[in-house]
């Protein structure tokens, strides 16, 4: 395993990674009708996706690749978790890793680890997350591309972190250390009265046509330098299970939540499946008693 994913990596590096998403994104924006039916046929026969649960079920109904590729769901088809200590998963997707941080360490996978400072870019911020909570999520191609807000919060800033573009498969996670501080990022951190502080974090992949946010646009690959933004916590007031922003291709979001305010439920573990709006953690006794 470790000798396939050592030349999986090894091609990757080889690769004009932002150059090939570049391209990516022009071709899966094109609205040429014959062009933009072929790819999303293409894509539903290779990554067999069920268009059952999108609000438009038929494919000439999409303006482009990633008018389909970014669907929303029709109405009720993520019921979010209505117990007021839950956390739910913010993304439809496959759990990489889950657990709790060793000091300001995040495990990616048996062996490997990586700083949360490096991951969101600020050593003070970060110092804020020791011994925290975090879950790394997987989105497939085949899996819905939006992402939700696990818990209500109010957006307190962001940090766009440019990068590598390496794939964020189990395999190149498997063989590519600090894969996730390394590859280009969003780091959104919100506030919340009953969580404390937390991140929700979208990270970029080769191919990924770039990360959009409802309140910032879009965050195109190879987006030079890092560009912070804080908000009047009042602009960007989320509820639970509320829709926050989607990726163009597969990718992956890590949410980080301080020390003592969240516990993970115990039956979830590394490579399960989980649906945006499903439980995942509930509120730490301590906080929900003070809330």
């Amino acid at each position: 395993m470790h000798h396939k994913a050592d030349i999986v990596v090894a091609a990757q590096r080889l690769l004009p990674k932002h150059w090939l998403s570049r391209q990516i994104a022009r071709l899966a924006e094109s609205r040429v009708a014959w062009f933009k039916n072929l790819l999303i046929k293409r894509a539903i026969f290779a990554f067999d996706i069920d268009l059952g649960e999108a609000d438009r079920s038929r494919i000439e109904d999409y303006h482009s690749f990633n008018d389909f590729f970014t669907r929303a769901l029709r109405d009720g088809a993520r019921p979010i978790d209505p117990l007021v200590e839950a956390i739910v998963s913010p993304a439809d997707g496959s759990i990489s890793q889950i657990g709790t941080l060793e000091d300001d360490r995040i495990l990616q996978a048996k062996d490997s680890d990586y700083s949360a400072a490096q991951l969101i870019g600020d050593q003070k911020q970060a110092k804020s997350y020791l011994n925290g909570s975090f879950a790394t999520i997987y989105l497939s191609p085949s899996d819905y591309h939006r992402v939700h807000i696990p818990c209500a919060g109010k957006l307190l800033s962001t940090r766009y972190i440019p990068g590598d573009l390496f794939s964020v498969n189990d395999l190149t996670s498997q063989a590519l250390p600090g894969l996730f501080s390394n590859n280009e990022r969003l780091v959104c951190e919100f506030e919340s009265p009953s969580t404390g502080n937390f991140c929700v974090i979208f990270v970029g992949a080769m191919l990924v046509a770039g990360i959009e946010t409802l309140w910032g646009g879009g965050e195109q690959p190879g987006g030079g330098n890092v560009r912070e933004q804080r908000y009047d916590a009042a602009a960007y007031d989320f509820s639970k299970g509320s829709e926050l922003g989607r990726f163009k291709f597969g990718s992956t979001v890590i949410m980080l939540f301080q020390a003592d305010h969240c516990s993970w439920l115990e039956t979830l573990k590394a490579g399960d499946e989980i649906r945006v709006g499903e439980r995942i953690a509930t509120l730490s006794t301590v906080v929900a008693a003070d809330t």
